[in-house]
């Protein structure tokens, strides 16, 4: 990985603390309490060479943050951590048949539409499960928990769509 990549990695990571904590931490979507997780574009951004063990630190220090600014008591760390652990084997079973170019993203510029939504997808639901779950602490309200989990990971999922073809344009 070049000098480059690192540092707009870095900055990467504090717009998205930044965005997450003052911007979608307000905006409640529906009445259930529903809020955009768009700092879990850091984890889905990641280069592909990024070693495993350095994504599962920075995803704990990026959900840590969230939860000291949002009072959620280890929610975004350890789903954030769930994703980050999942994403290798998320990107093998996605791989094309000759494997990922040297020096491309998990982008839609660089991926496709279709992979990139199949891949933030899956990343997305998984964080959306965890999260609502662990908030739930149980299954007595399991049908709230799952409309929770649909609704969330498709507002989500849209914002980061989005924010591809804004942010990262040809």
């Amino acid at each position: 990985m070049s000098i480059n990549i690192i540092y707009r990695n870095i900055i990467r990571f504090f717009i998205l603390i930044f965005l997450q904590i003052f911007i979608f931490n307000n905006i409640n979507v529906t009445s259930f309490g529903i809020i955009p997780f768009v700092y879990i574009l850091y984890i889905i951004l990641s280069p592909f060479e990024t070693p495993n063990w350095l994504l599962l630190i920075t995803a704990f220090f990026l959900g840590l943050l969230i939860d000291i600014f949002s009072d959620t008591l280890g929610l975004n760390s350890s789903a954030s951590v769930l994703i980050a652990f999942i994403r290798p084997w998320i990107l093998n079973s996605l791989s094309p048949r000759d494997g990922y170019e040297v020096s491309t993203f998990p982008r839609i510029y660089y991926q496709g539409l279709v992979w990139f939504i199949k891949y933030a997808a899956i990343l997305i639901l998984f964080h959306q499960i965890a999260y609502y779950f662990l908030d739930a602490f149980g299954f007595d309200n399991l049908g709230l928990t799952l409309i929770k989990v649909i609704i969330g990971s498709f507002i989500t999922l849209s914002i980061i769509v989005l924010s591809q073809y804004i942010v990262y344009r040809k």
